[in-house]
């Protein structure tokens, strides 16, 4: 049983920063594609950040600049760091692993950006 799980999230200031973790445990491999996606009221949910095996990157045009997803694939988990933040950010945000057809989502942590 695969499992996802995410911490980190919060509320915190525009111009803040914080850093989401996703704890990942069961029968998975390096070569997961892992990424991170938010879902914000009356938004559909929309890729922030992936990360390759390989380590290779990819941003949503939104974030490039001040998000920053690494992976360290000894301890199972994957990090997104966000720096800059703004209210827009307001999400919760998810964890994603995927692997052809293999998909598994994590249950989402609350990042609120707010003064």
């Amino acid at each position: 049983q695969v499992q996802l799980v995410e911490s980190g999230g919060g509320l915190v200031q525009p111009g803040g920063s914080l850093l989401l973790s996703c704890a990942v445990s069961g029968s998975i491999s390096s070569r997961y594609v892992m990424g991170w996606y938010r879902s914000a009221p009356g938004k559909e949910r929309e890729l922030v950040a992936v990360i390759s095996s390989a380590g290779s990157t990819n941003y949503a045009d939104s974030v490039k600049g001040r998000f920053t997803i690494s992976r360290d694939n000894a301890k199972n988990t994957v990090y997104l760091q966000m720096n800059s933040l703004k209210p827009e950010d307001t999400a919760v945000y998810y964890c994603n692993a995927k692997l052809f057809a293999l998909v598994y989502w994590g249950q989402g942590t609350q990042v609120t950006v707010s003064s």
